[in-house]
């Protein structure tokens, strides 16, 4: 399931979000988005995670949690 994460701080990393989500599962892939012209992430990235138990048990474990000083939200992105 491909899932959308909003409201990131600057300062959090691919790593750190591959991180943050593997405690709740496999992750396949994990694209943070980043501005063409700066090349700063733009608060928001992509987490795929191929079981759905896993991504629901991620969503609810880590939607409105805090992560490098910014809470953030987590929802399945719209295909």
């Amino acid at each position: 399931m491909k899932l959308l994460v909003r409201n990131l701080s600057r300062a959090t990393t691919e790593q750190d979000l591959r991180t943050l989500f593997a405690a709740h599962g496999k992750v396949t892939t994990c694209n943070l988005v980043l501005d063409k012209e700066t090349g700063l992430s733009k608060g928001f990235a992509f987490v795929e995670m191929p079981n759905d138990i896993e991504s629901r048990g991620a969503i609810k474990a880590l939607n409105q949690t805090s992560v490098d000083k910014s809470k953030i939200r987590v929802k399945y992105a719209d295909e």
